[in-house]
Parts: structure tokens; sequence; C-alpha cells
């Protein structure tokens, strides 16, 4: 039989990089796991991250690199394979399978992220990878002095549409109300770029072309009205689903797909642990997950503890 770790931590953004900084220190007998070879999940993908404290302005790849050389320094290091399955989490010992692995552990912290939201709409699938992006920081410098358009309406569609401006001859920024629901420093940021140009009160219905995008067909809400966008770049940035698909049979999960878990990391299931994105929260921020991956430890100590000394 394999080792009996105290904590399995999986993930490796901010959430799960943290709560392998707090393991180590707290010299926790762990097995960290992480299918991404880059540090820091989600903000590789941010072009300048300006509200991590003491940071300001750093990219998000350095961050992420910034946040793995700590855990480094440490001694720990993800194994980089892929969870095919979790069983058996609701008792004492929690099996970890992956494709040439099995790892066993006394406690869990899920810090498996988010992924971006799709519009399920024609084109969109098809054309991934064509024209269609969720990542203006890794795909914009294609669309030099081309046309873009971003849908969407929070930080993240308003960060991407002021970083395309800097590099398209123009770009749509649609939104489905008439307002931004971006902080408001962004949308003074969007609101002053001259090249960039608001679509209020509109839906997305199709993304157009066949081998690569050629536009994007809206609706607007208020008067029914259809047109047609010419674009060679369409920049999805409508929000983000959680990564529960391997837990969602397991633990109580809310009506979105998020895990139901308070500020502490605890679960419905004892000793599984959850932060970061992938937890009911108000606030999905570098600096919450960074929080929440230090509650976790902080949690899977207590409850290793209790178990260790007879007090469930």
């Amino acid at each position: 039989m394999s080792d009996i770790y105290d904590l399995a931590i999986l993930g490796g953004g901010p959430a799960g990089i943290t709560a392998a900084i707090y393991a180590s220190r707290a010299r926790l007998n762990t097995i960290w796991i992480d299918k991404n070879f880059a540090p820091g999940g989600q903000v590789i993908a941010t072009y300048a991250v300006d509200n991590y404290p003491g940071m300001p302005g750093i990219s998000g790849m350095d961050l992420g690199e910034a946040f793995g050389a700590h855990a480094r320094k440490l001694g720990l290091e993800p194994q980089r394979e892929k969870i095919l399955s979790l069983e058996n989490i609701s008792g004492e010992i929690k099996t970890i399978r992956t494709k040439k692995h099995e790892y066993q552990a006394k406690a869990l912290i899920l810090a498996f992220g988010a992924e971006h939201r799709k519009l399920d709409i024609p084109g969109e699938d098809d054309l991934s990878g064509l024209g269609v992006s969720y990542c203006a920081t890794c795909d914009g410098a294609f669309y030099k002095d081309r046309t873009a358009v971003v849908v969407g309406g929070g930080n993240v569609a308003a960060e991407d549409a002021v970083f395309l401006s800097g590099l398209c001859e123009r770009v749509y920024l649609v939104h489905r109300r008439d307002a931004l629901r971006a902080d408001q420093a962004l949308q003074e940021k969007v609101f002053a770029c001259e090249n960039i140009e608001m679509v209020w009160d509109s839906v997305p219905l199709e993304i157009l072309g066949q081998d690569e995008v050629t536009g994007l067909k809206i609706r607007n809400i208020k008067t029914n009205e259809e047109r047609e966008l010419t674009a060679e770049g369409v920049f999805i940035a409508v929000g983000i689903v959680p990564n529960t698909t391997l837990v969602k049979d397991q633990l109580k999960l809310d009506e979105n797909g998020y895990i139901c878990a308070g500020e502490e990391g605890v679960t419905s299931a004892p000793g599984v642990f959850a932060a970061g994105d992938i937890r009911t929260k108000a606030l999905r921020q570098i600096v919450t997950a960074v929080s929440d991956g230090a509650n976790a430890v902080s949690s899977a100590q207590k409850y290793l503890w209790r178990k260790d000394n007879g007090n469930d």
C-alpha cells in the first residue's frame, strides 16, 4: 500500500500554492498535485495585476512564478498529473487516482479553481482558436491593427477591452446591460480609450465565419434589432464556472455548482476543505484565494489534530 499523507492539496493556483506554503511551514506530510506546468492558475492569463498588495502592475505570469518560487524555496513542488477521480472522500482515508498513480491522504484541500464560461452560441466551438478566444493577453497580439469584439461587462471584460485597445484599431465591448459591472477604476480606463466602442443592451447570437472569425451577430434586447459587427477576433469574458466535476456527487454544491464552504473552507465532507474560486463566496480575487489557502490549511491542521487525539 502507498504512503498515507496527512494532506493532499489539489490545484496550483493562488489558493493551492498558498496552501502548499502553509502546509510546508506546518511540517505536514503533504502531497501536492496540479496538472498545469506553469504556476498560478488563471492568474497567468492576466496582463497586469493592479490590486495585489505590494506588487502594483506586476504581470500575471510573473506573479504566478513568484508564488511558485516561494513554494519551491520551502521544498514543495506539485506532482504534474491530471486527477481522474476522487474516492471515499467522506471516509477517514481519501483516495486520489491519476493515470499513473494512486495517492491516499487523511485530509484534502480542493483548489481546482474555475474555467471560462462559454456563450454556447453557433460558431463558438467551431471557431475556437480561429478567432474565438477566452484570453486577451494570450491571443491579443494576433489582432494588432485589426478589429476585435469583447463580450462581457465585468472586470475581466473591461481589462480585456483596455488591453486590446492598445493593439487593435477598434474594439467593440458588447454588454447585455446599460452599465458595466466592472470596478469604477476599470470603467474609467475603458471610457478613456477612444477606440473602444460600447455596444449596450446587446447579447451575442452567433459568431460568424467559416475558416476564421469574420464578425459577431448580436441582438439589442430592448429593440430586438439584430446587427452584425465586423471583426477578426471575438474575446469572451462572461464569467467562470467552477471545476467541481470530480466532486459534484460527493459534496454539497450551491445552485451555480460552487462547493458550499465558508471562510474556513469546511465542506460537507469531514476532512475535505475548499479554497479559492471553487468555493461559495462574494469576491473571487487573487487576494481572497490566497486567504482561502491559508485558512484551509489551518482548518486541516485542526481536523488532523482532533483525529490524532481521538477528539472527533
